[in-house]
């Protein structure tokens, strides 16, 4: 019955990130492969997920203290006027908020712009939809984006620009500069913006993390992906959302109910106290964070790694391997 299987299913290949995750754990190995943290989630958001279970609160749930509180942070950071009836939908973690969104946005044949190196998620999520990935490359070492390269990577055929800042895999945060040139060119071309905010928290070195929706004409085009995960050290909660201008998350949402119908109760409940978290929290996930960085960028330079660019922000380091290095990056692994 293989052949029957359908001809998208046959073309996408086991996840590196998931096999190398899954060898770690046979062998009790330390798991460098995924980005989730090492440390407990904070005691607060644990206690009032138990709370949630004991109280019953596990069947089928929508949660809208979490619409209203990502509202009045969206209000608060960036200014943005976001309606939490509307406007946001509370998906199973940011990476269905953004194969939904995806989903609703992208026609057989529409080309969806990619920023070299990137997420492998992104990719696949395009293709189940039927539309055809393009990479716009950064340049390296410091993951610059050549304003030329992108006006070229557009066609007629585009419908999107995929943003991830701060970047997964490299670290950048992009500047104000470069999505200011990225917004332009939404604009001009007509296309949406679908962005992974998942690190915005996770910046360093006075790094401010900007989201594109509040750049001129943007929020009307953008869909904004987040999620609980990486803020609170939850990743397998599975708790993430789509925020967007009411049609747009209409379809969304719409799509999210039809595939998994809603995102765990009980972790929901838990976010609306991790939402009303105070600002020292914040802080200080920045600050061990920062000093996590160091930490592992000085570690692999005295091994001979090179790294050329220190991350700005999220929790990736781009290393490369030292010249005397005798196997492959995936022999290494």
């Amino acid at each position: 019955m293989e052949a029957k299987l359908s001809r998208i299913s046959r073309t996408l290949t086991p996840s590196p990130i998931q096999e190398l995750s899954h060898l770690a754990q046979r062998c009790g190995a330390i798991n460098l492969a995924e980005g989730f943290p090492d440390f407990s989630a904070p005691p607060h958001v644990k206690e009032a997920a138990i709370s949630a279970i004991n109280a019953d609160l596990n069947q089928y749930r929508h949660v809208q203290g979490i619409c209203d509180l990502l509202a009045a942070t969206m209000r608060q950071n960036y200014g943005l006027d976001i309606n939490p009836l509307t406007d946001v939908v509370i998906c199973c973690g940011q990476s269905e908020a953004f194969a939904a969104a995806i989903f609703a946005a992208i026609n057989q044949g529409d080309e969806v712009l990619l920023f070299d190196p990137a997420y492998e998620t992104y990719e696949s999520c395009i293709a189940l939809a039927g539309g055809i990935p393009v990479y716009v490359p950064l340049d390296p070492p410091y993951w610059t984006l050549n304003v030329d390269k992108l006006m070229k990577s557009f066609t007629s055929r585009t419908k999107a620009v995929v943003l991830n800042s701060p970047h997964n895999p490299t670290g950048k945060v992009f500047s104000k500069e470069e999505l200011q040139a990225i917004a332009g060119a939404c604009c001009k071309m007509d296309c949406f913006a679908i962005t992974d905010e998942v690190y915005e928290y996770i910046t360093f070195d006075m790094q401010k993390h900007i989201s594109i929706a509040t750049l001129p004409g943007m929020q009307e085009r953008t869909v904004i992906t987040s999620s609980l995960s990486k803020t609170f050290s939850v990743t397998g909660w599975r708790i993430g959302w789509a925020c967007a201008p009411a049609s747009i998350a209409s379809a969304i949402r719409s799509i999210h109910v039809k595939i998994t119908d809603s995102a765990p109760a009980p972790f929901q409940e838990a976010a609306v106290t991790a939402l009303q978290s105070p600002p020292a929290y914040f802080k200080f996930l920045k600050a061990e964070y920062e000093a996590k960085r160091d930490f592992v960028v000085q570690m692999l330079s005295s091994l001979g790694f090179q790294i050329r660019f220190k991350p700005q922000g999220s929790v990736f380091v781009f290393a490369e391997l030292p010249e005397n290095w005798l196997l492959s990056d995936v022999m290494g692994a």
